[in-house]
């Protein structure tokens, strides 16, 4: 990361722009109960971000099921999928441990039960060659797909995954809601309907969950999305790590601080 962009985010932890909703570093500590992790909020209309903590925030990782918001817009924009009542899954027969995937799912179904087996599906009718093109445009993370084409995205024992910080996904997600990346406002619209993840009379919030392990045996969970309230729009990234750290604890972490910001 170049000093600039470094210094921005350290800045930002301590001195929040009047532009940008306020949030107290206590509200942020509390909601993350002593668990290791990072928030990282951007104000879509000012470009304002403040990271809590900055060390963490920068840290490379394995994306986990987050990066089904950008296997959804590859997908859409190849014309492989294109609504989200659409049947996206056939189901192999094969049972698996989350019973949602034991059935034939439609785009939204699957996006919302993170559907692992329908999106490597997904990913393997994008092929290498597309979705690096996809990845290197938007720059996302280190770019390495190496791994394989229906894998980079997913940890494993052996298995160097593509890596993005927390501030990278919250700027990713900051340029897509603002119109920055070169996806159509058709693509944009069919995410934002599948991400929909729970609505209040302050907000409506808009999210992907992550879960899985690094480095062996530590365990992480994300949360990656957006939330609309009050006329304004944020984009947010949020990582959780320890002992059963999981993408639900991700979200419970986001919604703890944007229910006491009055955001949610």
């Amino acid at each position: 990361m170049r000093l600039q962009t470094l210094c921005m985010v350290i800045i930002s932890f301590f001195l929040v722009s009047c532009q940008t909703v306020r949030i107290p570093e206590p509200t942020v500590s509390d909601a993350f109960a002593g668990r290791t992790g990072s928030f990282v909020l951007i104000n879509c209309s000012s470009g304002e971000m403040s990271a809590f903590f900055p060390n963490e925030s920068t840290e490379p990782l394995p994306p986990c099921s987050s990066f089904k918001i950008w296997n959804t817009l590859v997908g859409l924009e190849t014309g492989i999928v294109h609504s989200p009542d659409e049947m996206f899954y056939q189901w192999d027969g094969k049972v698996r441990e989350i019973p949602e995937w034991n059935s034939d799912l439609t785009l939204k179904e699957a996006f919302q039960s993170s559907c692992v087996p329908a999106f490597q599906s997904l990913a393997r009718k994008i092929g290498t060659q597309r979705m690096q093109s996809w990845i290197d445009t938007i720059n996302y993370g280190n770019r390495d797909i190496s791994a394989g084409i229906d894998v980079f995205w997913l940890p494993a024992p052996g298995r160097r995954t593509i890596l993005i910080s927390p501030v990278q996904q919250a700027r990713l997600m900051y340029e897509l809601v603002s119109g920055k990346l070169p996806f159509s406002e058709q693509s944009r619209r069919t995410l934002k309907d599948i991400m929909k993840a729970k609505e209040t009379g302050n907000g409506i919030l808009y999210g992907k969950t992550g879960s899985g392990t690094y480095k062996t045996s530590t365990f992480l969970g994300w949360y990656v999305g957006y939330v609309e309230s009050k006329g304004k729009t944020y984009a947010f990234a949020c990582s959780v790590k320890g002992k059963n750290a999981m993408g639900r604890d991700a979200r419970s972490i986001v919604e703890a601080i944007f229910t006491k910001q009055g955001l949610l």
